[in-house]
C-alpha cells in the first residue's frame, strides 16, 4: 500500500488529492481499505458490466466500478402499423410486463398511433443588468442581427448542417427577477439525431459575447433548456369495451378524474407514466433524467400539475387514451453510441430516427399509465405488483432455482406474498426433505439388514 493510501486509512478522509488523476485500480485499493471491502466485492465493482472499466473511465469521473439493472423487452407493441420489441432497463418488477399486458389489449384495434414534432431544442441566453433602454429597442437590436447570429451559431457544426439540422430562430423576451430585468434569448437549433445538449450548449456560449455587446448586458446563463416545448411526442390507442368491460372503464376514468384534481394523486400518476419512459431511455442510452424535468415541467405549464395522459370514451364506448409530453432523446451522441448495451437496444427497436424513438418512448408511457389505473380499480395495485416481485421474496427468504419458484407460486396463490411466510414455507419443505432422506436412509438399512439375514441363512445350508 502506498504512504499516502495509508493515510487515508488512517484518517477516514475522504479528501484524496489527485483521486480523479489515479488508475481504476489505485481508486479501488484506496476504497477497500477504507471501507474495508472484501476481495470479492473489489472483484463486483471491476468485472459487473458489459460496459467495461475502460469505457466507464472515459464517461465520467473518478470511475471504481460498473452498476446494472435487469434489462427486458415489452412484447406486444404495435405502433403506427409496425411490429416493436422495446428493449426497458429498470429494476422495478411489474413494469415491463404492464406494458407489454397493455400493448395486447389494443392491438385488435391497432396498437397505438403516434407522431413527433421535428427534433427542436431550446437553447437560453439570460443576459442581466441591463441599461434604461425599452423592451421595443433591446429586442428591435436582436432581431436586426438575427441573420448574422444564426450565421454565427451554424458555423459551429458544418456536420449538423450537413443533416439539415442546425439554428433556425431566435425569439427574446424580457422577465422581471429579484435582480433586475433580464432578457431571455431563445435559440431554436434542430438537433437532428441527437438529444442535443452540446450543440446547444456550444451555440448559446458562441452567440453570448455578441448578444452583451449588442445589449450592453452581461451574459449570466448560456444552457440548453429540458423543457422541449418544440420537441413534443404524441400517442394514442383504444382499447376496446368488449376487452375491457364497462366497470373497468368506468373505474379507469374515476381514477384519471382524481389524477386531473389531485396533484398529490396526479404525481404518482405521471410517476408511472415516466417508469416506462424512463426504462427506455435507460436502455438506448438517453437522458431520463432530462426527460424527467421536462415532463414534470410540461405537466405544471399551466399554473398547476396536470397528468400528461387523457381518457375519455368514443360512440361504442371504447376507452380511449392520449398522451402529450415533451421527449428529447436521441440516437447519437453521448452514451447512445459509447455503452454497448445502448447500440444493441437500439437495433433491437429498429428505430431510423429521434423523433421515432419518442413516439416509442410515448407509447411506452401511454401503456404504463392505463396497465396502472387497471390494476388499481382491478386488483389493487400492490397485489398485482407483488405477485411480480414473488419470486424476489423467495429469493430474499432463501430459496434457489426450482424451489424459489415453487415457494413464489405458493405465496401467490395463498394471497400471502411476504418473506415471513415464504421462510416458513421453506422450513417446512427442508424438514420435510430431511424427513424424506432419514426415511430412505431407514429404508435401506432394513434392506441391507434383511440381505444380510438372507446371506446368513444361506452360509449355514
Amino acid at each position: 500500500m502506498f504512504l499516502f493510501e495509508r493515510l487515508i486509512v488512517a484518517r477516514k478522509t475522504s479528501a484524496v488529492k489527485g483521486f480523479h488523476k489515479l488508475s481504476v485500480e489505485r481508486r479501488l485499493g484506496i476504497l477497500k481499505n477504507f471501507a474495508g471491502l472484501n476481495s470479492e466485492e473489489i472483484k463486483l465493482l471491476k468485472y459487473n458490466s458489459a460496459l467495461g472499466l475502460k469505457t466507464a473511465n472515459f464517461m465520467i469521473e473518478n470511475v471504481v466500478g460498473t452498476t446494472q439493472l435487469p434489462m427486458g423487452v415489452a412484447t406486444n407493441f404495435l405502433i403506427n402499423e409496425k411490429e416493436y420489441f422495446v428493449p426497458m432497463a429498470i429494476e422495478e418488477p411489474s413494469v415491463v410486463a404492464a406494458a407489454s399486458y397493455a400493448a395486447k389489449l389494443c392491438r385488435s384495434t391497432g396498437g397505438f398511433t403516434t407522431y413527433s414534432d421535428p427534433p427542436l431544442m431550446i437553447g437560453q441566453i439570460h443576459i442581466m443588468g441591463l441599461p434604461k433602454l425599452s423592451a421595443r429597442i433591446i429586442k428591435l437590436r436582436i432581431q436586426q442581427n438575427r441573420k448574422k447570429m444564426i450565421k454565427m451559431a451554424n458555423e459551429k457544426d458544418s456536420t449538423l448542417l450537413k443533416l439539415g439540422g442546425g439554428l433556425r430562430d431566435i425569439e427574446t423576451r424580457i422577465v422581471n427577477t429579484s435582480r433586475g430585468r433580464s432578457l431571455i434569448v431563445h435559440l431554436i437549433v434542430d438537433v437532428r439525431d441527437a438529444m442535443g445538449a452540446n450543440i446547444v450548449n456550444t451555440m448559446a456560449e458562441t452567440v453570448a459575447p455578441f448578444l452583451e455587446k449588442l445589449t450592453s448586458g452581461k451574459a449570466r446563463l448560456r444552457i440548453i433548456s429540458n423543457l422541449a416545448v418544440r420537441r413534443m411526442a404524441h400517442a394514442r390507442a383504444v382499447w376496446p369495451k368488449k376487452v375491457l368491460g364497462e366497470e373497468i372503464i368506468e373505474g379507469i376514468l374515476d381514477a384519471y378524474a382524481c389524477a386531473e384534481a389531485d396533484r398529490y394523486r396526479c404525481a404518482t400518476h405521471n410517476k408511472g407514466i415516466m417508469n416506462g419512459i424512463d426504462a427506455v431511455a435507460i436502455a438506448t442510452g438517453n437522458d431520463f433524467r432530462a426527460l424527467e424535468a421536462g415532463a414534470h415541467a410540461y405537466a405544471a405549464m399551466n399554473g398547476g400539475y396536470k397528468p400528461l395522459t387523457r381518457y375519455w370514451k368514443d360512440k361504442e364506448g371504447n376507452l380511449v387514451g392520449e398522451i402529450e409530453l415533451p421527449i428529447q432523446a436521441g440516437l447519437v451522441g453521448g452514451a447512445t453510441r459509447t455503452h454497448p448495451i445502448a447500440k444493441i437496444s437500439q437495433k433491437i427497436l429498429r428505430v431510423e430516427t429521434s423523433q421515432e424513438l419518442a413516439g416509442v418512448m410515448a407509447c411506452v408511457g401511454l401503456a404504463n399509465n392505463f396497465a396502472a389505473m387497471r390494476a388499481m380499480v382491478l386488483e389493487g395495485i400492490q397485489f398485482g405488483h407483488m405477485r411480480l416481485h414473488a419470486r424476489n421474496i423467495a429469493v430474499i427468504a432463501g430459496a434457489e432455482g426450482e424451489l424459489a419458484e415453487k415457494v413464489s407460486e405458493r405465496i401467490v396463490h395463498e394471497r400471502n406474498i411476504s418473506v415471513s411466510r415464504a421462510k416458513e414455507i421453506i422450513r417446512k419443505w427442508r424438514e420435510a426433505r430431511r424427513q424424506k432422506a432419514k426415511e430412505k436412509t431407514r429404508k435401506k438399512l432394513r434392506k441391507k439388514k434383511g440381505l444380510g439375514i438372507i446371506r446368513r441363512k444361506l452360509r449355514k445350508r
